[in-house]
């Protein structure tokens, strides 16, 4: 174990110390996300393990065996971070601020022996420079998998199937209908048949705040497939600029059944079925009638 090591090993606690005081003083604290119990366990952990890969004489490559440890505990904080809400700048001082309780520890030790205090420094800001790298990466890749896994989420969300009918289906779409999404469309709807052994699949697309080529071809290849399992799909909510834009793209939905609301789907779905709706009395409620 080299000097400077068995310093900091020696420091240990006093460097926690010091480390916990400039991440509690910062303005920046999210005490609502980390009581600080379980920071300081977490800064204790990862504090351990720093000194004693440090104590091996390694200052440069953080891939080695021996600070394998290290870059894990930074991938598991750094991933929890993200799902917790912390920030990329709160999550990167948080190893920034481990650099400066070290340096503080190195500047009373070396305070006489400036030379050894700027070798020793230089080595020790390179080091958590490189560990500071390896956490924003880990953060960015945590943050990617929350906002995947979150827009998942808001696809299943905003694509419900409801049963409205015995036999009929409706599916209102909201929002821009993209091939990911389409997809999920098309996997919900079709499960939806084959759940409720229903003939009929309304598509209601008032919600999509506009129709091009892409968002056509969508909907052609959801009514195909609708088809395939031996239910027909009706398209309502066709507005005039809707209307106007397939035309113009010169996009061919004669084939398909297309309303201009989902009351006027519904309807058209009850007839298709050989089913009427009509009022007995005023003061009872609708009743359906073969």
């Amino acid at each position: 174990m080299n000097t400077t090591a068995q310093i900091l090993q020696k420091k240990k606690n006093t460097i926690l110390e010091t480390w916990m005081q400039h991440q509690l003083s910062d303005a920046t604290l999210r005490d609502d996300l980390m009581t600080n119990d379980e920071l300081l366990k977490q800064s204790e952990e990862l504090l351990g393990s720093l000194l004693k890969a440090l104590s091996s004489g390694n200052y440069e490559n953080i891939y080695a065996s021996e600070y394998e440890q290290v870059t894990d505990l930074l991938g598991d904080i750094s991933i929890m971070r993200a799902r917790q809400g912390f920030s990329p700048r709160e999550t990167t001082l948080y190893v920034l601020s481990l650099k400066k309780a070290l340096c503080d520890t190195l500047e009373e030790e070396y305070k006489d022996q400036p030379e050894v205090l700027y070798r020793e420094v230089m080595q020790l800001n390179q080091l958590l420079d490189n560990l500071s790298l390896v956490t924003v990466e880990t953060f960015i890749k945590g943050r990617e998998e929350v906002i995947l896994r979150q827009t998942d989420e808001i696809s299943e969300i905003s694509t419900p199937v409801i049963r409205v009918w015995d036999g009929i289906l409706a599916l209102p779409i909201i929002g821009t209908l993209d091939s990911a999404r389409t997809q999920v469309v098309m996997e919900n709807l079709l499960q939806e048949i084959v759940n409720t052994g229903s003939s009929i699949a309304i598509l209601d697309i008032s919600g999509v705040p506009a129709v091009d080529s892409l968002v056509a071809q969508h909907l052609i290849k959801t009514v195909s497939a609708t088809r395939l399992m031996g239910a027909e799909c009706i398209i309502s909510g066709i507005r005039a600029e809707i209307a106007q834009t397939i035309v113009h793209l010169g996009i061919d939905l004669s084939n398909i059944k297309t309303k201009a609301s989902l009351a006027s789907a519904l309807h058209l779905a009850f007839g298709m079925l050989n089913l009427e709706v009509r009022r007995n009395d005023r003061n009872k409620s609708t009743k359906l009638f073969n």
